[in-house]
Order: structure tokens, then C-alpha cells, then sequence
């Protein structure tokens, strides 16, 4: 894949090699199952009891669900949504909806109903896996969904007008042909958030994960290195936890360790894993490694972390204490990435071959064109400030917004997709993030719209107007704060502020309700009617420097 000592020369020596034909279930399991006792999955329950899979198993569990799911009318082109936390079952239905030529849907398990509806009746979902403990979700919006055909459930109890997962699962022949899918042809729709509206289903084609495997193996100092085992917080249901981190370590024959997380994350339940197992590579948002730092600040006094190798972390910007800290704490250069949901990423550090700038995202991955640009699309020069974008071809870019056309020509400038990020880049070739075109909030690494915030804080009865913002968070990077104008006769009460955070927190994602609430009489408002909310912002930065 890579060949060269420098980066200069890995970058230069490489080329995409992307087949015609290409499948990503058959690439990340069918292709090692010969080898009966090739480990794939490690998986720690919540009562801490182990369960080991080989790709042969992994095989023949999706072969079987995949004639489950045939049996009941799925074809290819169908979306199948996976509401389900990361286990055994979420990998066995990734696998068999790849296998089957049907389009993933995959849903977080902190999505409220809300947000579980939108993005069933946006993608027009036939089937849906699910458990108990999410069930309810679909059950409240059912109503509202006519596409949505089945309802698989594991362990449905009594459940009527639902299909038992294991049942199907059972029933079905080990024995599977996958569809026959194009490197070109879509495989999943994963829903990103913007500033107005409702959030868009990007939607990305079976080579996204050839781009993912160089991405992934230069951000960890060139995965796999003999004995590496990889574990990640990220949840599989989110692009960093799947294409950034699961899908390419089983592309590579390798063993990924999974633990199932019940709660917030827990710094010493991360760590105790990592110290059983010996992990060596690690895929993590910073907001996991400032929780880290925060409350284990000398892990290495408590943890075995010997086989610790290399980290990469996404998110928001580490700086300079955090990326010393980790060299000093955990024995590692931190490798920053630069990504998002349209195109994951293509600019990263690799501290074995250059030098990592603390504060840089690194450098362009080999194989990825990434520019500097003006609003007319030309490159600017090294130093100057202007839009990131990555140039098309790529393979790691989109297909399309589903369902919208206009959305995604709104992405390109010529041959430039535009990230809606601003920096520069230094005389080296070191990308520099500076900030937002729009006001996406990014918080422990998830991106959110405060327009999907407003819109549902607005239904709340009390409620007359409302403007979501981003303000800084120590361990987040952002928190949602909101903005909020009651109505006529409504009194201020900190029973309402708690009553408007939960009815965000009910029916959107957990990170997206607002950490804070400010009741105003009036917002700034601008000549095209939009909530300013650059004043916003300024005036909660001026607040703050106050205090």
C-alpha cells in the first residue's frame, strides 16, 4: 500500500487501485473465513463476560441473516436501519445488508424519536434491527412511517407485529451468493447536520472503504503492524466508529475489541480494557481523551499500557497540553485527523514518518488532493487563510445528499468539494484548522445543526423564539447553549429551564440539548430575518471573560 521512508515519498509513490466490482461484506468478513480460527471480534458484555468470533462465524451468522432478510421481500437498493448499540448482532446485520446489495441505515442509540422518524421517513426504510431497549422509539412514529415494512427486534419478549431477530437469524441457510455490487453502486446513508433545516443523508458508495483502509492505516503509524489490536469508544453506528476504525481493521484480517458501554463514557472501564487485552492502536474522539486525562492524569500508575502504540483522535483540535500530555502519560505521539461526514478523512499526522505539530491537522493522506481555496476556487498561497477542500476524484467523497441534488452542487466549487471549514496551509504542507463557515456545533465529536435544537425547542409550550450556539467546553470542545424567548405571561423558573432541556433531550440525539439556557427579551436579528449568531457568540465570550 505505502512504500517510501518519507512522507514525501509515500505520498509521491502512491496510486488508488479501486476494483470495478467490489463488496464491502464479502471484503471485511467472506474473504478471511476460510481460515476457521482467524479471530475477528472480542466483545466484553455488560456483565463483563467475554465472547470471542472468528470470520468464519462472522460468516456464517450474516449469511444466515441474509437469507433471513431475503425471506421477507429485502432487494437490492432497500435501506435497512440499525438502531442497535455496538454488538455481536449490529456487525452481523452490517454485514448481511452489505452482502445482500441493500443500502445501511445506521441510527445511534442516543436518538430520541424525533430523530429516529426524520431519518426513516427521509430515507424511505423498509426493514429496521432494533432491541428492547430502543424499541419504543420506532413504535411511537410507527404511525408516521409508510415505508417501513418490518420490525426486527432482538429478544421481543411479547412484542406483537415484530419479528424475533434470532428467529429469522436461525431459520436461515448458511450457505448465501452476496449480490453482486460495483465499487460505484451505494451502501450506506449516514445523516450529517447543517445549520438550517433538517439534517441530510449523505450517502456513500462500497469504495469508501478501499479510501478508509489507506486513511485509517496512515493515521496509525501504517495499521497493521504484527499482534495489533484495535479498540475504539466510537459507537459503530457513527462514521468514526465504522469506516474509520471497525470495517478497516477486519479489511486487514485483524482483531477489533469491543466492550459494551452502558452509560457516559468511563475513562477506567476504557482503561481497563486496553490493560486486559494489550490494545496497541486506538481510534478516539479528543473529547474521550480529555476525560482521560482529566480524571486518570498518570494511567500508566494503575494500567499495564506496554503494547500501547498509537493513537489517532478526531473531533476537535487537541493542542499543545493534551498532545505533551499524551507523549508523557500513555508513551505516544497523538496523530490528529481531520475529517467529516461527506468526505471522513483525508488529512491526518503520522508521526513515523514526519513531525507532528501540535495544533496541525497533519498533512494531506497520500492519495487525497486537499487545497487552501478562494471563493473564485483557485488555491491560494502557503500561509493564506481560505475554505479546506478536497479535490474530485476521491474516493472517499459522497455520492450525493439523498434525495437532493441541489444540496450537493451546493458542495462543489468546480472540482473542489467545499468542506465548510476555513484554515491555511504553512509552507510544509501542514493543514491549520481556524474555524466554521457555518455555525455547526461540534460537540464530543458529533456534529449537530442548532437548527434541528431550535426547531424542537420552539415546540416546547413555553416557548416563543429560540437560537442555539456552540460555546466552549474544556472536555467537549462545544456544549449547545440556547437562546430562548418565552412566551407572553410565562415566568422564569428553573423548573422550565429543566423542563426545556428534557424535552430537547427526549427527542433528539443526548448531545444536542442545551447545557445552557439564557432567557432574552429580544435576539439580534439581520437584513435577510436569520438569528445573528456571531453577536451571540461574541456576547457570551464577552460574559465570560467577565467572570
Amino acid at each position: 500500500m505505502f512504500t517510501g521512508e518519507t512522507y514525501e515519498e509515500v505520498y509521491n509513490n502512491f496510486e488508488w487501485d479501486i476494483p470495478k466490482e467490489y463488496n464491502i461484506g464479502v471484503d471485511i468478513c467472506d474473504k478471511w473465513a476460510s481460515d476457521k480460527s482467524r479471530l475477528a471480534l472480542i466483545y466484553v458484555d455488560e456483565n463483563q463476560r467475554e465472547h470471542k468470533y472468528t470470520y468464519w462465524e462472522l460468516m456464517i451468522q450474516s449469511n444466515r441473516l441474509a437469507n433471513g432478510l431475503k425471506s421477507i421481500n429485502l432487494k437490492k437498493g432497500d435501506r435497512v436501519a440499525v438502531l442497535l448499540p455496538s454488538c455481536p448482532e449490529t456487525l452481523f446485520t452490517h454485514l448481511a445488508v452489505y452482502k445482500s446489495g441493500a443500502i445501511l441505515l445506521p441510527l445511534l442509540e442516543l436518538f430520541g424519536s424525533l430523530a429516529v422518524k426524520y431519518r426513516l421517513q427521509s430515507s424511505g426504510a423498509k426493514i429496521i434491527v432494533t432491541d428492547q431497549d430502543n424499541l419504543h422509539k420506532v413504535l411511537e412514529v410507527k404511525s408516521e412511517l409508510p415505508d417501513l415494512e418490518k420490525i426486527i427486534v432482538i429478544n421481543p419478549g411479547d412484542q406483537q407485529d415484530v419479528i424475533d431477530f434470532y428467529e429469522i437469524l436461525n431459520k436461515g441457510n448458511r450457505q448465501f451468493i452476496p449480490v453482486q455490487t460495483l465499487a460505484e453502486d451505494p451502501a450506506i446513508i449516514i445523516y450529517t447536520s447543517g445549520t438550517t433545516g433538517q439534517p441530510k443523508g449523505a450517502l456513500h458508495a462500497h469504495r469508501l472503504l478501499l479510501a478508509e483502509v489507506v486513511n485509517f492505516s496512515f493515521a496509525l503509524n501504517f495499521f497493521p503492524q504484527k499482534g495489533d489490536l484495535l479498540w475504539t469508544h466510537c459507537d459503530w453506528g457513527y462514521i468514526a466508529g465504522s469506516f474509520a476504525a471497525l470495517y478497516p481493521c477486519l479489511h486487514f484480517g485483524m482483531t477489533i475489541v469491543e466492550n459494551r458501554r452502558t452509560g457516559r463514557f468511563d475513562p477506567h472501564e476504557a482503561l481497563k480494557i486496553i490493560s486486559r487485552y494489550g490494545v496497541s492502536v486506538i481510534f478516539a474522539i479528543s473529547t474521550a481523551i480529555r476525560m482521560i486525562r482529566k480524571e486518570v492524569p498518570f494511567p500508566k500508575d494503575h494500567y499495564n499500557l506496554d503494547e500501547l502504540r498509537s493513537i489517532t483522535i478526531g473531533g476537535e483540535t487537541m493542542g499543545d497540553n493534551l498532545y505533551e500530555w499524551g507523549k508523557s502519560a500513555l508513551g505516544v505521539e497523538f496523530n490528529e485527523n481531520y475529517g467529516m461526514t461527506e468526505c471522513d478523512f483525508t488529512i491526518s499526522n503520522c508521526s513515523a514518518i514526519m513531525d507532528v505539530f501540535p495544533g496541525s491537522m497533519g498533512r494531506a493522506i497520500p492519495g487525497h488532493t486537499v487545497g487552501i481555496i478562494n471563493p473564485e476556487g483557485d488555491e491560494v498561497a502557503s500561509g493564506e487563510y481560505g475554505e479546506i477542500a478536497i479535490q474530485r476524484p476521491d474516493p472517499s467523497l459522497f455520492l450525493e445528499y439523498w434525495q437532493n441534488q441541489k444540496a450537493t452542487q451546493k458542495r462543489y466549487n468546480g472540482d473542489w468539494f467545499l468542506t465548510g471549514d476555513f484554515g491555511y496551509k504553512d509552507k510544509n504542507g501542514y493543514f491549520w484548522f481556524v474555524g466554521r463557515e457555518d455555525d455547526v456545533i461540534e460537540t464530543s465529536g458529533f456534529r449537530v445543526g442548532p437548527g434541528e435544537i431550535e426547531d424542537v425547542i420552539m415546540k416546547h409550550e413555553a416557548v416563543e423564539m429560540a437560537a442555539a450556539i456552540g460555546i466552549p467546553h474544556e472536555i467537549k470542545g462545544e456544549v449547545v447553549k440556547a437562546y430562548v424567548i418565552l412566551k407572553k405571561n410565562v415566568s422564569i423558573s428553573p423548573e422550565l429551564e429543566q423542563s426545556i432541556k428534557d424535552h430537547v433531550r427526549n427527542k433528539l440525539e443526548a448531545w444536542a440539548y442545551p447545557k445552557e439556557i439564557e432567557f432574552v427579551t429580544e435576539l439580534p436579528i439581520g437584513n435577510t430575518g436569520k438569528v445573528l449568531k456571531k453577536e451571540l457568540k461574541a456576547l457570551d465570550a464577552k460574559k465570560r471573560r467577565k467572570k
